[in-house]
């Protein structure tokens, strides 16, 4: 593997002004806060916590989370958890379902290799396909039901069709049932808190009387898992869930940095993670480019945020496949070529996609570079 291209910076004085870029930029001591944060919330409120690896695609980074005190974690893709499962993380919740036939080859493989996988299957046809496929394996595979919470992207609503399926899981000899998964995605930027709040129990009623669905006809629940950084008070509040799948805490970003909490206050973590740009042109009064365009950020939201080195009132704004553009509010302000700024992605995990690897700093330096390893 090539050595990163900013590796020779480590542990320079001011080396985190210094990168090549466009960058990706991981504030150490805020990560960290974060992580602590949210392991704190949930050993106080007695929920498990399965961060999603989705947003950070990084063996570092999970490694560090299940340190702090989580259990495992989710990946959206096979893929991800394959390389999770081969940087050591033993603990592995598949959250979209595996349905074809190579897929379920690589699947059990999988989990032949690590000592705990799980996951998810909402149709008939793919919980045989997956027993079939695990009654080669070394042991059962487990299984969780995917609920579908409103949003229909996966999952099956709940009700008598998916009393079946947990039946037909259960009744398996080469599966094993562990319970059931409710992400609603769909509530998780909405911005009042009140209203957020309530959706969010609306899901969990439902979840609630699924599983005493399920025990009442013997079918242990061991695991009720969803949620997520929008919800991460309010579904351990309503105490329905075993385990909480937020994702996104650990870094932030603009759309979540725009979601209430109670009383309108802002959520309790700060935005650890940025994309670091250098000005390349000044000739247009007014204005100035960088070297961070449209392949620099998700473009799935709003513009970036300009956080750090641009003269007050100035913004961002997209300028091309390679170039951003840097708008300033006074006819005074300018920055010169060579000039460094920081900006808040919009959404963190497509963003982080785009890299293959992020520079972690504390104060001016730069202290490591963490793989993006399962990114693509």
């Amino acid at each position: 593997m090539n050595e990163p291209l900013n590796n020779a910076l480590i542990g320079s004085t001011g080396s985190a002004a210094q990168l090549q870029t466009p960058a990706l930029v991981l504030d150490l001591d805020r990560f960290m806060a974060n992580v602590k944060h949210m392991a704190k919330h949930c050993q106080r409120t007695g929920i498990q916590l399965r961060p999603h690896a989705k947003t950070h695609k990084c063996i570092e980074i999970a490694k560090r989370q299940i340190a702090a005190g989580a259990v495992g974690i989710c990946c959206a893709k096979l893929g991800e958890a394959e390389v999770m499962g081969k940087g050591g993380i033993g603990n592995i919740l598949i959250t979209s379902p595996v349905v074809t036939d190579g897929g379920l080859d690589r699947l059990i493989v999988l989990n032949n290799e690590i000592p705990d996988l799980m996951v998810v299957a909402d149709n008939g046809l793919n919980i045989d396909a997956l027993a079939k496929a695990a009654s080669s394996a070394d042991k059962p595979l487990k299984v969780l039901l995917d609920l579908d919470p409103g949003l229909h992207r996966t999952g099956i609503r709940p009700g008598d069709e998916a009393l079946l399926l947990a039946r037909k899981i259960a009744g398996s000899e080469n599966l094993e049932f562990m319970g059931l998964q409710m992400y609603a995605g769909q509530l998780m930027h909405i911005e009042n808190y009140q209203e957020r709040r309530d959706k969010s129990a609306e899901v969990m009623v439902e979840l609630d009387e699924m599983k005493n669905s399920l025990v009442a006809e013997d079918i242990e629940c061991r695991i009720l898992t969803g949620g997520g950084t929008g919800t991460f008070d309010i579904d351990a509040e309503i105490n329905v869930l075993t385990e909480l799948q937020g994702g996104s805490y650990i870094f932030m970003d603009r759309q979540y940095n725009q979601v209430h909490g109670p009383d309108g206050r802002s959520f309790p973590f700060q935005t650890s993670l940025f994309v670091q740009m250098t000005v390349i042109s000044n000739n247009t009064r007014k204005l100035a480019t960088t070297d961070a365009g449209f392949k620099s950020f998700a473009t799935d939201a709003d513009a970036p945020l300009l956080d750090w080195g641009a003269p007050q009132g100035a913004s961002y704004f997209f300028f091309g496949d390679e170039q951003g553009g840097i708008a300033f509010a006074d006819e005074a302000d300018q920055l010169s070529p060579g000039a460094v700024l920081r900006a808040v992605t919009p959404h963190c995990d497509p963003t982080v996609n785009l890299y293959d690897s992020m520079h972690v700093i504390q104060g001016d330096k730069l202290v490591g570079i963490w793989r993006i390893d399962a990114r693509g």
